[in-house]
């Protein structure tokens, strides 16, 4: 049993108490996030009142305290419906009583997955975009393989930003609180009864967090939030914000994930067997750690540092710059020189996350400080670790490039989470039963050839339906909420259509993600748009509030939405979180991805797209780059050109290219059943190829076969 178990003893009995009886074994199923992917689990919830669990986006909690006391009694009155409860509680409890996966961890020291956000679901909005969502998977597929893991991470009280765009097409930013009493988490109690805090130094203040569980599965996730009366208006802000834009604020969300995370797992009883810090926002924890194994033995600096590296594994995630800060000496010092301290020394703490630790006028990084602290180190992709090798050389001299020791475990994503629908029911009725346990053998989906075409086509069609249907309602809305004229509302009702090809584009809308090609060549994209054969594109995703140049990409693709054929055939859905995400990936026939070369680490919303039997179209960069096999999907050559200009252009007119002379047609393309048989070939190939290599299943057993058990350590 983890801690915090009995606080949500506790919370599950207060939520009992308001439930009619038939009814109250959904308040434990409440507080287990595994209801989420369930097959059944949301259908049930949404099923007692449909219209409360939208306004509560999905909160399990707050619809079984909202809900209307008669609306209760009437589901509760339903036979019928009580025994899908019953059917529910009876899944989640079986799942938490299966023995526990032996070898590299166990319960009493599991691994502890570290990170500065967790994409569980939309209605815990700790997350912001792809990391999030993959750390939230691992904690899913940890769950459903029974590997012991506890997750850490920070209760954002404001979270990621929601986003609105104005007639012009510019961003606008709010923030929404997101209070913890109304989530389905639980405060951890020490034992006596009182909020279990930790403290941390940052600036010239004592912070203290206190400590919340989120079930997530059999894994907990603890979340330390520094939202107390205990500390001052700014030690209060600490965890206010995702990704705060403040520098300073962002070193003390480093130092509260970092140190209070391992602080908290100490005072929670919790020796990890392995630390996995996921990318470098948590790497201040080795200072911690250094300073317990220093007390612990009265080891020196050196060797009290190598077993702190025998204890921390890194994952690296982007080579993108911002995803790999660095801080001046005097910043590092102003917010985190009492943490140096820990270490005993405020110049080997400096030196430790610098590229030459000798040369003092370097800034200091987390992803450096995370590299030299660990015993191993992966990239997210095969192209990946190619280029992480060559960025992170220089922490290794001497050592020629192939010989830098960072390896990779490509991305995957969880199945059961991002697989939904008409293609989830098809899958389940013919890959046999619990083969979403096996996902990982390819064997499992040879059995994709015995279904039918017309089956995988209905299913397709079928997906593609209930997003337009989705799209139809939500571009309605939000052309009437910003002040669009009426025919330009009124054409997203009118204009879209369920059996026109529907192609994705939707992700963190960092400029390198190049949104920008889609309307790059405008000529070529109305012709598509307007044509004989028509398509409709579906963008969406947030681009960074202090990233001006993401802002200005978005407002250029608004400033062609009064061309001819544009309205009712492109739709900007606002405000991209997971709930649109999985519908979007369901409901798309073709998935666009548009990197720079090679600074796609991975990616991962091609994979669900291609579970829901979607078709990749993307560069060659990330994982779509030891994907593509020419029969599985489509490519754009993923080759790195200095010159940005002339390679946006050119790949420009690839991907028109690829729409115009073989996507379109292939589409097209039926029998005398109205199946389009080459189509849904490449769909089975898609399936056969994809599915196996690129979910969580796989890739959660290579981090506990290759990257946690210990071993012989590479010396940075």
């Amino acid at each position: 049993m983890f801690p915090g178990e009995r606080d949500i003893d506790r919370a599950v009995a207060e939520l009992q108490e308001g439930l009619p009886e038939r009814l109250r074994p959904l308040a434990r199923v409440a507080y287990d996030y595994r209801w989420c992917w369930a097959a059944d689990g949301p259908a049930v919830f949404a099923a007692i009142d449909p219209e409360r669990w939208v306004r509560t986006g999905g909160n399990p909690r707050r619809l079984l305290t909202e809900t209307h006391r008669a609306t209760l009694g009437r589901a509760a009155g339903d036979a019928r419906f009580v025994d899908r409860v019953a059917r529910l509680a009876d899944e989640l409890a079986a799942d938490r009583a299966r023995p526990w996966l032996g070898g590299v961890a166990s319960p009493d020291r599991p691994i502890a997955f570290c990170c500065a956000e967790f994409g569980v679901h939309a209605s815990l909005p700790i997350y912001s975009g792809g990391l999030g969502i993959l750390a939230g998977d691992i904690l899913k597929e940890a769950s459903d393989l029974a590997l012991p893991m506890v997750g850490v991470g920070l209760l954002y009280r404001t979270g990621y930003f929601h986003q609105r765009i104005d007639v012009s097409g510019l961003q606008h930013e709010y923030w929404l609180d997101a209070d913890p009493d109304r989530l389905p988490c639980v405060r951890v109690s020490d034992v006596a009864g009182r909020p279990l805090t930790v403290e941390v130094p940052i600036n010239d203040e004592t912070v203290t967090a206190q400590v919340w569980r989120v079930d997530v599965g059999r894994v907990p996730l603890y979340l330390l939030d520094t939202d107390l009366s205990a500390n001052s208006a700014v030690g209060r802000w600490v965890t206010s914000r995702l990704y705060e834009s403040n520098r300073t604020i962002r070193l003390a969300q480093y130092a509260v994930l970092g140190v209070g995370g391992v602080r908290a797992l100490r005072a929670l009883g919790i020796e990890p067997a392995v630390y996995h810090v996921n990318e470098g926002h948590a790497a201040l924890g080795v200072f911690e750690l250094l300073a317990q194994a220093r007390a612990a033995g009265g080891a020196g600096y050196d060797a009290a540092w190598q077993r702190v590296r025998e204890q921390v594994v890194f994952t690296t995630h982007t080579p993108v710059p911002a995803g790999n800060e660095t801080y001046s000496r005097d910043e590092v010092l102003a917010a985190l020189g009492r943490i140096a301290d820990l270490a005993g020394d405020r110049e080997q703490f400096l030196a430790a996350g610098r590229i030459d630790p000798a040369n003092t006028g370097q800034p200091s990084g987390m992803s450096a400080l995370a590299v030299r602290a660990s015993r191993r180190i992966n990239a997210v992709s095969r192209r990946h670790a190619e280029v992480a090798r060559a960025m992170w050389q220089p922490l290794f001299p001497g050592r020629a490039l192939d010989e830098v020791p960072i390896t990779h475990v490509t991305n995957g994503v969880h199945a059961p989470t991002w697989l939904r629908g008409p293609m989830r029911e098809l899958l389940d009725r013919y890959l046999g039963e619990g083969w979403l346990g096996r996902a990982d053998d390819p064997a499992t989906w040879e059995r994709v050839n015995d279904i039918p075409a017309a089956g995988l086509w209905a299913a397709r069609c079928a997906a593609r339906a209930e997003l337009v249907d989705m799209i139809v309602q939500r571009s309605t809305a939000h052309r009437l909420s910003r002040g669009d004229p009426m025919d330009y509302a009124e054409a997203a009702r009118t204009g879209f259509d369920p059996g026109r090809l529907t192609i994705g584009f939707a992700r963190r809308l960092a400029t390198y993600k190049r949104l920008h090609l889609l309307a790059l060549l405008p000529e070529r994209a109305f012709a598509l748009l307007g044509g004989e054969r028509p398509i409709q594109f579906i963008f969406a995703g947030k681009a960074h509030p202090a990233d001006a140049d993401a802002k200005e990409i978005v407002r250029q693709l608004f400033a062609l939405k009064r061309a001819p054929s544009v309205a009712g055939r492109v739709a900007f859905l606002e405000d991209y979180d997971m709930a649109i995400a999985g519908q979007l990936v369901a409901g798309c026939d073709v998935w666009v991805n548009l990197p720079r070369p090679p600074l796609e680490a991975s990616g991962t919303s091609g994979m669900k797209s291609c579970l829901n039997g979607g078709l990749q179209l993307s560069v060659l960069d990330g994982w779509w780059a030891e994907a593509w096999d020419g029969s599985n999907g489509w490519a754009i050559n993923g080759d790195v050109d200095g010159d940005h200009q002339a390679q946006d252009y050119r790949d420009a007119n690839t991907l028109f290219d690829l729409l115009q002379h073989e996507v379109i047609p292939l589409f097209h393309e039926r029998d005398a059943d109205g199946v389009p048989q080459r189509w849904v070939a490449m769909m089975r190939r898609s399936l056969q190829t994809n599915g196996p290599r690129f979910c969580a299943t796989r890739m959660v057993r290579e981090y506990a076969g290759r990257i946690y058990p210990n071993g012989a350590m590479q010396q940075p």
